[in-house]
């Protein structure tokens, strides 16, 4: 139990950016005896990233574009997944999606990491809004769980079988009061 402990520590660490990339790898090659490579360790760490497709980019651009809502994304990442990200979208593309957003939150870059209270509360601080004026989506309950106790409307989504371009038909009867005044 004592090195389990030890590996949740890592990386929640890592997300926060309180263990560097190399101590990352350092950690995965003293503790396994194949001694895999960097290249072998991010390939594994990385395979939970997948592709934004452009008919998702498509639709968050159009969410933008129409100034309805602030957008603000909130992620728990590091190095190594967004430098993924970046190689599965494009530098272009990725560019694209973070301008879609009225703020862009990484874990890594601010310290925090959901699904502890404080990140939600530095994010409504930061954007002076109340919990009951936000919608949140994310696809791991214990986050849901988290904002739901903070007054924050939820979708927890099933990337199986629920996609965002869906948000408004799943969500009509939360959204409506969500939109801004014109």
């Amino acid at each position: 139990m004592h090195f389990l402990k030890k590996w949740r520590s890592l990386i929640r660490s890592y997300e926060i950016g309180r263990v560097s990339t190399d101590d990352f790898f350092t950690f995965y090659q003293n503790l396994l005896p194949q001694c895999p490579t960097k290249f072998e360790i991010a390939n594994a760490w990385n395979s939970i990233i997948l592709d934004v497709p452009e008919y998702r980019l498509d639709f968050l651009k159009e969410l933008s574009k129409s100034k309805k809502y602030q957008l603000i994304l909130l992620s728990n990442t590091n190095d190594l997944h967004i430098e993924k990200v970046i190689a599965n979208m494009t530098l272009k593309r990725f560019l694209i999606f973070k301008e879609c957003f009225d703020a862009f939150y990484l874990s890594q870059e601010i310290n925090l990491r959901k699904p502890h209270k404080n990140i939600y509360d530095f994010v409504l601080k930061k954007h002076n809004v109340s919990a009951s004026n936000c919608f949140f989506v994310d696809d791991t309950l214990e986050n849901i769980i988290t904002a739901k106790k903070l007054g924050i409307h939820t979708w927890n989504i099933e990337p199986n079988t629920e996609d965002v371009i869906n948000l408004f038909d799943t969500n009509k009867s939360i959204l409506n009061p969500f939109k801004k005044l014109t």
